[in-house]
């Protein structure tokens, strides 16, 4: 349910399937959908023609900007999730993409965001700092294993120390012109998460997800 005013905001929107899931859901449109992909954006434009399109990196979209005085009521954020899920085996990652879900925080911390969701692989749960093992080659660092994660639930929820390791991360990510005194409060959001696998829920795969859903609002977060 959205309140009046609210939008609906579907970050690295691909052909428009999550999108649908939420019209279904909420019974009325997505208002704003990004992916810097063309050829993703011209099949949202297709599949959802009242949904206003950015065809950029969810870098260069401003939340202020884009939300134009409407508060967010549910965003969806579903991140590349290649260089976490275990099929990529030992071949190098990329720092930039493992870093991604940084823009959730973002959005949080710049505009009223009252719920929102991130779907990736459950490796997800494992982000960690990378090492370089060689120039430009970087590898997840076995030792600091989700370290990352619990740095990005602090910041959604409680607050992060200001000692803590992952603020390098978090300002190479978020730049210079950020509030990073909301990010040691904390962002306050209720936050639970889980992994499901497809076939509970009548699709014929046993595809695994890891699913994390943060409201702000006091009621409770419920799951199918």
């Amino acid at each position: 349910m959205l309140y009046k005013n609210e939008i609906v905001v579907d970050n690295f929107a691909g052909g428009g399937g999550a999108s649908t899931g939420m019209e279904l859901g909420l019974k009325r449109k997505v208002d704003i959908a990004i992916n810097h992909d063309p050829a993703a954006i011209d099949m949202h434009k297709v599949n959802h023609p009242e949904t206003k399109h950015y065809c950029e990196s969810v870098w260069d979209v401003d939340p202020v900007e884009a939300c134009a005085g409407r508060p967010v009521g549910l965003a969806w954020f579903s991140p590349d999730c290649k260089h976490f899920s275990r099929a990529k085996g030992s071949t190098p990652v990329n720092k930039a993409i493992r870093g991604l879900a940084w823009v959730v925080v973002r959005w949080a911390a710049l505009v009223p965001m009252r719920v929102f969701m991130l779907e990736n692989v459950e490796e997800f749960l494992t982000w960690g700092p990378v090492v370089e093992e060689s120039p430009g080659i970087f590898k997840p660092c076995k030792a600091r294993k989700g370290e990352t994660f619990n740095a990005f639930i602090k910041c959604m929820t409680t607050g992060l120390k200001s000692d803590h390791p992952a603020w390098t991360e978090i300002k190479e990510a978020l730049g210079d012109d950020f509030p990073y005194h909301k990010l040691e409060k904390g962002l306050g959001y209720d936050i639970e998460y889980k992994i499901l696998t497809a076939c509970d829920f009548g699709a014929p795969t046993s595809r695994k997800r890891f699913f994390l859903v943060g409201r702000n609002d006091g009621q409770s977060i419920n799951w199918p």
